[in-house]
């Protein structure tokens, strides 16, 4: 077990008669990277609002480092949780010294941050230059700051072109090799999984899951197969008690097996049942149908 870094317990906050968090529960550990996927409504940015301090919570409460939130444990986190603001007739530079003098942090960092967000070629271009991209890698710079122990981000990609995309991500794995935790809210399947250590699922407010994505990936075989004689071939997968679900998909039958059963091992139950295979081949697990299961069941 880790450090944790962030303990959320019972935290809830209503709008009216819409319950925009509802009695969450979260851990956080140090060192990783937590996604919280959600659809719209789900709580994401409620939930980011509250640990940050921006939103009062009706009930429950959290605690940074171990500690109750304070202006010295708020001052190892860095964030990004609305579109960045910056002065457009000035420079990246300039922007930042504004952003260290508020944070009262040296400005020495500045050339390690521009460095890390790879603008230090255009750090004296005003920022009303910069593409959309360039103005999000700003906001990082301003976030690391001060070398924070914690990075926030909500929705990070938001409005980028797949490259602009593609360059957030690279940059916020770079910062977690660090050893910078990181926490993200986004709606984007395919970015938390290819970037987040940990997923924290929400829904309507509530907490439905939270675990290793790679043991979200893992958790079970899916194997599409097909036989001459369907009715055979179904018949043996349902006496298998290594079989989760069998599923007809047209001339195909797809088959969830237990945890570390693999294709080759239904194979070879169904051989020595007298079924020859005509088809076999594995689809890999995705946290988008991970996702989408548990929504439908919550």
């Amino acid at each position: 077990m880790g450090e944790n870094i962030l303990s959320i317990n019972k935290l809830s906050k209503r709008y009216g008669k819409i319950k925009a968090v509802n009695q969450l529960d979260l851990v956080v550990e140090k060192g990783n990277v937590y996604g919280i996927l959600g659809p719209n409504g789900s709580g994401k940015t409620t939930t980011l609002g509250m640990i940050l301090s921006i939103i009062n919570p009706d009930s429950g409460g959290f605690s940074w480092f171990g500690n109750e939130p304070g202006k010295n444990d708020r001052k190892r986190i860095g964030s990004i949780v609305e579109v960045p603001y910056f002065y457009p007739y000035l420079s990246g530079l300039q922007n930042l010294k504004i952003c260290a003098d508020i944070k009262g942090t040296a400005y020495e960092g500045i050339e390690t941050a521009l460095k890390i967000v790879d603008l230090t070629e255009r750090q004296k271009s005003r920022f009303k230059t910069y593409s959309l991209g360039m103005k999000q890698r700003l906001a990082i710079a301003a976030a690391i700051l001060g070398n924070p122990d914690v990075l926030i981000f909500d929705e990070p990609t938001n409005g980028l072109d797949p490259q602009g995309i593609a360059e957030i991500r690279n940059l916020i794995l770079k910062i977690s090799d660090q050893g910078i935790s990181i926490i993200l809210a986004s709606h984007l399947l395919d970015e938390v999984q290819k970037i987040c250590s940990h997923v924290v699922i929400l829904d309507k407010g509530k907490n439905i899951f939270s675990g290793k994505v790679k043991d979200v990936l893992n958790e079970s075989e899916l194997v599409e197969i097909s036989s001459d004689d369907l009715g055979a071939l179904e018949l043996a997968l349902n006496k298998y008690d290594k079989v989760r679900s069998i599923e007809k998909e047209g001339d195909k039958i797809l088959v969830k097996l237990a945890d570390g059963l693999k294709g080759q091992d239904l194979n070879k139950y169904l051989f020595e049942q007298g079924i020859v295979i005509s088809f076999l081949t594995s689809r890999k697990k995705t946290l988008e149908k991970h996702f989408l299961e548990l929504l439908d069941n919550s």
